[in-house]
């Protein structure tokens, strides 16, 4: 690929004039790095079959779409849940946008250690190690096979950072505390270790997500007795943390469909049109927030045509709710069972939302300390907070 320099400097104008690309420092580090010989591979589904394509160096989309601003599904596997058993994105490259959006958020200053939690292709911790030098980045991540390949492409290219295959959740207490942390994937609360590794005054920057597209990118500073800051006025997602020792299952982790009849659920209707999370995230988040399970989101299958239909939301606990994609003079009907209302608390929080006037992310906060973890409104000590209980393996 002779005309990679090219590529990649137009991909840094680019970002640029997406707004996703602003320093100096960054803008050359774009120009710097070959993307493609961190991503020789990558695999895109086709959109009427499903099947997944391989692509690389000899196929023409290849290069555009390596030095293009999009994330690449980089690993893919077997896995089961409502569809049934089948071939899923396992590991991928987050937009190039993202990442300098996220470099650029973090603030790092000569000097500065920084531990990236995902090291996946190594590109990520390639732009930082080409910022600070390879001796203050560190990287992790839980697949063994995704360190050694990335390891083994990041030295090819001049960079070694030191890239460890481990468990996320639990940082590298070996080279702390680092001045900065930042996550590329999901958790459902702050592990205690980052905070625990991280500088006081450094910085924590990770994707906070309850359940699907229920939270967002949060920027933490270290407090000698907590951590704590403000979700990014922009949404921003990432595949979830794997860890070495899964979850139990459940109908919603392990994706199973949830037993449930319909002649037993309680009939009513709704005003409320927004029916998927990504309609507005925030009363999304507000709802899960009040659930004290994961809702799982799926759609029900229509029995003619085979093509997904009403919305469906699950929890762990047996509840459920259907929501039909049909209106009658601006009503649905809701179908709902168990013990946890759903869709009642989807309309409590859109509720809350408009009451609260319509917030943004930016409005929203959180602060972890080692024992409990709370989400608030304008102000850690305001009048509306919700208590962010973490698991405990984390």
């Amino acid at each position: 690929m002779n005309d990679w320099t090219d590529r990649a400097a137009t991909l840094a104008d680019e970002l640029i004039a997406a707004g996703k690309l602003h320093y100096p420092e960054w803008v050359a580090a774009v120009r710097a790095i070959p993307r493609h010989e961190l991503v020789p591979v990558f695999y895109e589904q086709d959109p009427v079959t499903g099947d997944w394509l391989t692509r690389d160096a000899t196929d023409p989309a290849w290069h555009d779409r390596i030095y293009s601003n999009r994330a690449l599904f980089t690993k893919i596997g077997e896995a089961t849940g409502s569809w049934g058993r089948a071939v899923v994105g396992l590991s991928s490259t987050s937009t190039p946008g993202l990442m300098t959006r996220m470099l650029e958020a973090l603030d790092v200053h000569d000097g500065h250690d920084v531990l990236e939690i995902g090291t996946g292709t190594g590109y990520n911790a390639a732009l930082l190690a080409h910022r600070l030098g390879d001796t203050h980045v560190f990287s992790v991540d839980i697949d063994g096979d995704l360190v050694e390949l990335a390891r083994h492409r990041l030295g090819g290219i001049g960079y070694r950072p030191i890239v460890v295959a481990a468990d996320g959740a639990r940082g590298l207490p070996e080279h702390a505390p680092y001045h900065r942390v930042i996550a590329t994937c999901s958790v459902s609360a702050i592990p205690r270790a980052w905070l625990e590794q991280t500088r006081i005054g450094g910085l924590i920057l990770a994707d906070v997500k309850l359940s699907v597209h229920a939270g967002n990118l949060v920027l933490l500073r270290r407090h000698a007795d907590r951590v704590e800051g403000r979700f990014d006025r922009n949404w921003a997602g990432f595949m979830s943390l794997r860890r070495e020792v899964a979850r139990a299952a459940s109908p919603v982790d392990a994706g199973e469909p949830v037993a449930r009849d319909r002649h037993e659920a309680v009939l009513r209707t709704t005003d409320v049109d927004t029916l998927r999370p990504w309609d507005n995230l925030v009363a999304w988040f507000l709802a899960q927030l009040t659930v004290p399970t994961e809702i799982g989101y799926r759609h029900t299958l229509d029995e003619q045509t085979g093509r997904p239909a009403d919305v469906l939301l699950t929890t762990a606990d047996g509840s459920w709710c259907e929501i039909s994609d049909r209106t009658d003079d601006g009503f649905r009907e809701v179908r709902e069972a168990g013990p946890t209302p759903l869709w009642r608390a989807v309309e409590n929080a859109h509720q809350l939302w408009q009451q609260l006037g319509q917030p943004g992310w930016d409005r929203f906060g959180l602060t972890a300390t080692t024992d409990r973890q709370w989400v608030w409104l304008d102000a850690p000590d305001s009048d509306h907070t919700w208590p962010l209980d973490p698991p405990p393996t984390l």
